[in-house]
């Protein structure tokens, strides 16, 4: 009894300090507080939990009719205080039904039935898929009322077949690229999250927010016709089996290599013997370990290349682009993601890439999956760095970090837009990621368009949610490294994924881990960015020359914190810049006042830069009278 008592005291009090310093904690995420599973200096607390998964899937591919059988053993943990009475399952093949909810338009020719499931077995009992009593579907979410109970810290088993169409073409992140080849990706019948903050996850998948999944084991089987390749998640178990020897060797050369191996060329393809089997079918074999999804790519006319690279962990990764011949920019794909994933290790954030192996999918646009991103051709070296960069950034958010996108996507993908930002302006001359995503923020900044960053994505959609997912929080994030510096700002964000990799951290998780690394509440920064209604904006309120000495008074119009840069001018030339971090707006000053001596020749004042963001620039020249 005391104990609990104490327990609620200590609660009570972080409650109240964490009030008096107007954190918002929306209800449902301050009852995790209260029951420990987080903590208010943003450790996972000591009751935390999450469940997981152990997938043995085996699966067969008919690229003729374009269906995609599949049949899975998943083993269950229930790791949760909790007795669950049912099961939540996701469909995503789903969304391609006529009567299924989507964020976008769909071709005609891409609706499907959807997934058929003709058996279900829980724990060696089998179901009626018929019976509506068990089984509830609502769009991409199947729900199963369990009348065997799943109690807590236990193990449950589930054997589902299934099957579905892949649509005819290339949308929601998967589908038919050209007539062989496909990119498979929300894929397999998935339990959904039960976690800590929402119990189960009932959001369909739309379309537009992405992932949140529990962290899996696979075992994974793929037949395909002999000719076919395929490329996935995971380390592939069988290349012995598969290649023949020529090509073998090749393989194995370049997860040894630091050179790029170019395996399959385009005379290779011609070649009837790059496999071993003469049989109608072979079988690709992939494991993954704690991994959020598994995907995967397949054709039987891509280029291969490969290459690997030891990270400071002494880990070597496997590194791969597939790609189409008309894809002329690919032929550097494999070199550009060796130098992302060398740059991620040691540089920013300085954390060894997690995993074994990594593959860039010619397809279009731009997707992560764990170990595998699938990518359009781009038209510039700018673009096909930056798209490369910016998919395998997710490998760390949101795989690494388990980070639930499909409410805070500005969690993973604000990350994603920042973390390269140095590395793409090192790799391409003239190129300019940061003064894109000011543009990009700046149109939408302070409109009745723009929502704070803690509205949960789901709820958006269009210029809401990419200002929401991507510009506001990766401006954010690099201003904070900014005026903390970099040896700062990496042990924060050290102690952040220490703590939280492989588990799923919210907000303030990230919030709280980095005011303890730093040593001081960060509020006055977080608020605005991140809680607030608000736009950048600032103005030059004053100046004042006398003697040489020039005085110039700043003003923050808009409540959010920017950096100042202050360049005066000598008609077009400029004669000296001045640069001020964005904590000198932490004392809640409206104004800041910058003193500068033995001002020559100088006939106006300029202030700002393309990579600052400010809502109306109107206001940030003076000419000196």
């Amino acid at each position: 009894m005391k104990t609990k008592i104490l327990f609620t005291l200590i609660i009570f009090f972080s409650v109240n300090i964490l009030s008096q310093t107007d954190y918002y904690i929306p209800r449902n995420i301050l009852k995790a507080y209260e029951y420990g599973t987080r903590s208010f200096d943003g450790k996972p607390g000591a009751n935390y939990w999450q469940n997981s998964s152990d997938y043995k899937i085996q699966a067969s591919i008919d690229p003729k009719t374009r269906i995609l059988s599949g049949k899975e053993v998943i083993s269950y943990y229930n790791n949760s205080p909790d007795t669950l009475t049912e099961i939540v399952i996701r469909l995503y093949p789903n969304i391609s039904k006529p009567s299924s909810k989507r964020d976008f338009n769909v071709p005609e020719d891409a609706l499907t039935e959807g997934v058929k499931i003709s058996s279900f077995t829980f724990n060696k009992n089998k179901f009626d898929t018929e019976d509506k009593s068990i089984f509830k579907l609502n769009g991409t979410n199947l729900r199963v009322i369990l009348k065997e109970k799943i109690p807590p810290s236990s193990k449950s088993e589930f054997e589902i077949e299934w099957s579905f169409e892949i649509p005819k073409t290339s949308y929601a992140r998967m589908g038919t690229y050209d007539s062989t080849s496909f990119f498979i990706a929300y894929w397999y019948p998935q339990i959904a999250v039960y976690d800590d903050i929402d119990g189960w996850d009932y959001n369909e998948y739309t379309g537009y927010t992405e992932m949140y999944n529990d962290f899996s084991n696979f075992d994974v089987e793929i037949t395909v016709p002999n000719g076919f390749h395929i490329w996935a998640t995971g380390v592939w178990q069988n290349a012995d089996e598969i290649l023949s020897d020529n090509f073998l060797k090749r393989y194995e050369k370049a997860g040894k290599s630091d050179e790029v191996i170019r395996i399959f060329t385009l005379d290779d393809l011609k070649n009837p013997k790059r496999y071993k089997s003469n049989s109608e079918t072979h079988s690709f074999r992939f494991r993954a370990e704690k991994v959020p999804d598994f995907a995967f790519g397949m054709s039987d006319h891509y280029l291969w290349d490969a290459v690997s690279y030891v990270t400071p962990a002494n880990k070597r990764v496997y590194i791969a682009a597939a790609y189409k011949e008309s894809s002329k920019d690919f032929v550097d794909v494999a070199y550009y993601a060796k130098e992302t994933i060398k740059y991620f290790s040691e540089e920013m954030p300085a954390v060894p890439f997690p995993y074994p192996s990594c593959t860039v999918w010619n397809g279009s646009g731009g997707m992560e999956y764990p170990m595998i991103v699938n990518n359009g051709s781009a038209q510039s070296k700018e673009g096909t760095v930056g798209v490369t960069s910016h998919e395998i950034a997710h490998q760390y958010m949101p795989f690494y970090m388990g980070i639930n996108e499909r409410k805070y996507a500005f969690m993973d993908e604000g990350w994603a837009v920042m973390l390269p930002f140095d590395f793409q302006e090192r790799m391409t001359e003239g190129a300019m990621p940061r003064e894109r995503n000011v543009y990009g923020f700046e149109y939408v900044a302070g409109t009745e368009m723009e929502m704070p960053l803690i509205v949960p994505s789901n709820l958006l959609s269009g210029f809401s949610y990419r200002v929401s997912a991507y510009s506001r929080p990766g401006l954010a994030y690099d201003f904070l490294r900014d005026f903390l510096g970099k040896e700062k700002f990496l042990k924060a964000l050290h102690l952040y994924m220490e703590r939280w990799n492989g588990k799923h951290p919210i907000p303030w998780d990230f919030y709280f881990s980095f005011n303890e690394a730093v040593g001081e509440d960060l509020l006055w920064y977080w608020k605005p960015w991140f809680f607030e209604f608000g736009y950048p904006d600032l103005g030059i309120k004053s100046y004042e020359l006398t003697d040489g000495t020039l005085k110039v008074e700043v003003e923050k119009i808009g409540i959010i914190p920017v950096p100042i840069k202050i360049t005066l001018m000598k008609d077009a030339q400029s004669v000296k810049e001045l640069y001020y971090t964005a904590d000198v707006w932490k004392s809640g000053n409206k104004t800041f006042k910058v003193t500068v001596e033995n001002i020559k020749d100088v006939n106006k004042i300029v202030l700002g830069s393309p990579k600052i963001p400010d809502s109306n620039r109107e206001n940030n020249e003076k000419r000196i009278e």
